[in-house]
């Protein structure tokens, strides 16, 4: 996987330091970009702002910043507070980009005060980092040179970009995957199958190095229940039931590879991959 650089200006900032920042962190030049640590859970994101603000922008504009990349949470207000004060800090020509797996762009900034929303976009990546593939989707004022932009330096870097030709929440990949993975939940949860079951039968037809519930595991329990969460507050007609198993295992401490216990067991070495 390349690095997130954009033509000549070097400097990439990724806002959020949990699995999918990290992992963005890893594939990035060192030259090329200011890795901003996350917040801790009790911090409001105007506190990782302030920081941002007092002791970085004189450094992004000297670096000359190309691309500012959020990847907290998926928690739509605070995406939307953080892209709102990403818009207000940074220089006018940087790119913002949003990196969600559910969210499209248009309802993160739906309603805000922006002094730019043409430079805003969603780039959304995947697990594991060596992945190539990217899926980027602007709304209905993003500039088309920047979705041009963003495709061309992205294959440029070693991805291989989509572009998300549609408002479409859950993007490409993750439309389908979504009904993968919640029937995977439902089955297990009904008693038909363990997940060991269900991914080892998984991998026999498909050939897929992994099962629903190991990449749900790499994912994060906890990320996996805030999507299926917005899916049944968007459509309605979401099956509770993968829900309320996925909130038993949290309650219990299972996150997945993060903290080593999920749907299996992973040791240290595999939690810091």
């Amino acid at each position: 996987m390349g690095s997130l650089a954009l033509g000549e200006r070097s400097c990439v900032t990724l806002l959020g330091a949990g699995t999918q920042g990290r992992r963005l962190a890893g594939s990035a030049e060192a030259k090329t970009f200011i890795w901003l640590m996350g917040r801790k859970a009790n911090c409001m994101p105007r506190q990782i702002l302030s920081v941002i603000s007092s002791r970085n922008l004189d450094r992004w504009q000297q670096e000359a910043l190309s691309l500012m990349l959020q990847c907290v949470p998926e928690r739509i207000e605070l995406k939307r507070d953080i892209l709102q004060q990403l818009d207000a800090t940074a220089p006018d020509d940087t790119i913002i980009a949003s990196n969600s797996s559910s969210y499209p762009i248009s309802e993160l900034i739906e309603g805000l005060k922006l002094k730019n929303d043409q430079r805003i976009l969603s780039a959304h990546s995947y697990w594991p980092p060596e992945t190539p593939a990217i899926e980027i989707m602007g709304h209905d004022n993003t500039n088309p040179a920047c979705v041009d932009l963003m495709m061309d330096r992205c294959l440029q870097h070693g991805f291989e970009p989509f572009r998300v030709k549609q408002d479409s929440m859950g993007y490409i990949y993750n439309r389908i995957w979504a009904a993968i993975k919640r029937e995977a939940l439902l089955t297990a949860s009904e008693g038909v199958a363990t997940p060991e079951e269900i991914d080892k039968i998984f991998k026999s037809v498909l050939k897929t190095p992994k099962g629903p519930f190991e990449q749900m595991d790499v994912v994060g329990l906890d990320v996996v229940l805030d999507i299926e969460e917005h899916y049944a507050a968007k459509r309605g007609n979401i099956p509770e039931r993968p829900r309320a198993y996925l909130k038993n295992l949290i309650d219990e401490g299972r996150l997945g590879v993060k903290n080593g216990n999920g749907f299996y067991q992973y040791s240290k070495s595999a939690q810091g991959q």
